[in-house]
């Protein structure tokens, strides 16, 4: 065999051995980069779906409101296990950075500061209303109890519902205008640094499961029970 055949059989047997090593990593590959896509959530949409999340509570909170209205049983460890819920992703944790890295950015912008300044009360009036609901939903028994507990969930709903909804169409859309695109991204990167901090993984799958498993309990986890016929 003469030294160009050699050299042909090696170059054959090379690419052989580099297709197969290629479709054993293929997979592992693919899995990787599917997993790096899917961690790859931007600033606004992450704030928005921890939006999603806090409204699932509130629909929790409305269904609790129907039955009261309605003098029917409900579980209250239901009502407490929700507003701890609120107190730790949302109050502790979603609000908390949009005080410390959100609001300071509009304020040293000189952009929307009377909608930020309300949007921080609105935050404390929050907290001050998800704790009479922890300590009324501990134990309400009496008809009163229960018309106090009602009224708190109405509040909180009827604040938060248009809070929620001006952050998503107006604030959040308006951080892109007033820092660089760079500073968009890094933000993201924090925040996610931050979550999984806080709560040692995926702050927002685990309470994800959490809030499903309200729905589940009150029986209101079957989107399609809310067709209108």
């Amino acid at each position: 065999m003469d030294k160009s055949e050699l050299d042909a059989k090696t170059k054959c047997r090379r690419k052989f051995v580099g297709m197969a090593v290629a479709t054993v990593l293929a997979p592992s590959l693919l899995v990787g980069c599917h997993e790096k896509e899917e961690e790859n959530v931007s600033t606004n949409e992450d704030l928005m779906r921890e939006h999603g999340l806090l409204k699932r509570v509130m629909l929790s909170y409305d269904e609790v409101i129907r039955r009261i209205g309605a003098e029917l049983d409900f579980p209250p460890q239901v009502v407490s296990d929700g507003a701890t819920i609120i107190r730790t992703f949302v109050e502790d944790y979603h609000e908390k950075l949009e005080e410390e890295h959100l609001f300071p950015r509009f304020r040293k912008a000189g952009k929307l500061v009377d909608l930020v300044d309300t949007l921080y009360a609105q935050h404390q009036a929050g907290r001050r209303v998800t704790d009479r609901i922890l300590a009324t939903s501990k134990s309400p028994k009496t008809r009163e109890d229960r018309a106090h507990l009602a009224a708190d969930l109405h509040a909180f709903n009827r604040m938060y519902a248009p809070h929620e909804a001006r952050e998503d169409t107006i604030l959040f859309p308006e951080l892109h205008k007033i820092i660089s695109s760079h500073e968009y991204d890094s933000l993201g990167e924090q925040f996610e640094k931050i979550e999984r901090q806080t709560f040692g993984g995926d702050g927002f799958d685990i309470y994800l499961d959490k809030v499903t498993t309200l729905e589940k309990q009150l029986g209101i986890y079957d989107l399609a029970q809310f067709t209108p016929q």
